[in-house]
C-alpha cells in the first residue's frame, strides 16, 4: 500500500532525476515541469515518490493534498494504488489527470469515475508561426498596437545571459514595486517563482529574451523546451512606460523559437478573467486540458 511518508519534497538536488523521468515520458502541460515545480514550491509544496519506476507526485495547496501521475495513467496497478492513497488522503479534488489522452485512457479503465474538467488550469498553445508573423484580420488589432509600439519606444532585444542577468532582477523588482506584489497573495508567490528561476537561471537549463527601452530593461521572457515539438513560456514580465511592450516580447519570444518548437505552451489564465482574454485574443491552436476527480468518488 502506497503511504503519503513515501513521498520526499521536490527540491533542486532532484534535477538530474526528473531529467531521466521527462525523457521518458515528456511532459504536455506546464504544471509539470520540473521547473514550475521547484519554482513555484513555495506555494504547492509539491512531494514526488518512484512507485516501480513511475513517478507520482502530491501538491498540497491551502491544506487540500491531490496526486498525479506523471506518465499518464499507463499502469493500471499502480494506478489503482495512487487512488486509493487519493481516496484516503487526498483533499477535496484529490486526483488529477493532465491532457485529453490521459483522461480517454483513464475512463476505459474506470468508466464508473466521473472526471471533471478544471478550466481555469487549461495551458493555452499556440502555432510559434501564428505569434511570430501574426498575419491575417485576426491578429489586426494585435498588429497595431505593435506598430504604435514600435513607433512610440525604441528598443533592443537581447538574450538573458550571466552578463545582465542581474539587471533583470532589478527589473523584476521593479516589476514588483508597480504590481504590489507584497500586498497580493498570489502575486507574492509568483514574486517568489520567478526570483528563483532567475536565481537558478543555468542550473534549470532556462533560456530568456529581454527588451532594453532607451537602455533600461522593460520587458523580459524566460522559457524552456517542454517536449519534442513544443516550447513553454514560464514567465512574461514588462513595465508599463511603452504601451504595447507585452505584445512585443511576445512576438520577439516566437521569432526566437521559430526554428526550435512548432507550438508554443503559454500556460493557463488560473481564471483570470483579463488574462484569459488577453490569452483568447491571440487565437490558440488548441489547450492542454486538465481534469480532476472528486475524492468521494473515487471508486476502485
Amino acid at each position: 500500500m502506497l503511504h503519503l511518508d513515501d513521498f520526499q519534497p521536490v527540491s533542486l538536488q532532484d534535477r538530474d532525476i526528473f531529467r531521466s523521468m521527462q525523457l521518458k515520458h515528456p511532459p504536455v502541460h506546464s504544471d509539470n515541469t520540473f521547473t514550475n515545480m521547484v519554482c513555484w514550491n513555495h506555494y504547492a509544496h509539491y512531494h514526488y515518490a518512484i512507485v516501480e519506476r513511475t513517478p507520482v507526485i502530491a501538491t498540497t495547496i491551502n491544506k487540500e493534498t491531490s496526486f498525479r501521475i506523471l506518465a499518464g495513467p499507463r499502469h493500471h496497478d499502480i494506478l489503482k494504488r495512487v487512488l486509493i492513497l487519493a481516496a484516503r488522503e487526498g483533499g477535496e479534488n484529490a486526483f488529477y489527470l493532465f491532457g485529453e489522452k490521459s483522461r480517454e485512457m483513464f475512463e476505459r479503465r474506470f468508466p464508473s469515475v466521473t472526471t471533471y474538467p478544471d478550466r481555469d488550469f487549461f495551458d493555452y498553445v499556440y502555432t510559434t508561426a501564428d505569434l511570430a508573423i501574426l498575419s491575417g484580420k485576426k491578429y489586426l488589432s494585435i498588429r497595431r498596437h505593435l506598430n504604435r509600439f514600435r513607433s512610440n519606444c525604441l528598443y533592443e532585444v537581447e538574450a538573458i545571459t550571466a552578463d545582465n542577468l542581474e539587471e533583470v532582477r532589478e527589473f523584476l523588482e521593479k516589476w514588483c514595486i508597480w504590481k504590489g506584489c507584497d500586498e497580493n497573495p498570489i502575486l507574492g508567490y509568483e514574486k517568489g517563482a520567478v526570483l528563483f528561476a532567475m536565481d537558478h537561471f543555468f542550473a534549470l537549463d532556462l533560456s530568456g529574451l529581454l527588451l532594453r527601452v532607451d537602455g533600461q530593461v522593460s520587458a523580459m521572457a524566460i522559457y524552456e523546451i517542454l517536449n519534442q515539438n513544443t516550447a513553454v513560456v514560464h514567465f512574461e514580465k514588462a513595465l508599463p512606460d511603452c504601451p504595447g511592450i507585452y505584445k512585443g516580447i511576445n512576438q520577439e519570444t516566437a521569432k526566437t523559437l521559430f526554428d526550435e518548437a512548432r507550438y508554443i505552451n503559454r500556460e493557463s489564465d488560473l481564471g483570470v478573467a483579463g488574462l484569459q482574454e488577453a490569452k483568447l485574443r491571440y487565437h490558440p491552436h488548441h489547450f492542454v486540458e486538465v481534469y480532476y476527480l472528486k475524492k468521494d468518488e473515487i471508486r476502485v
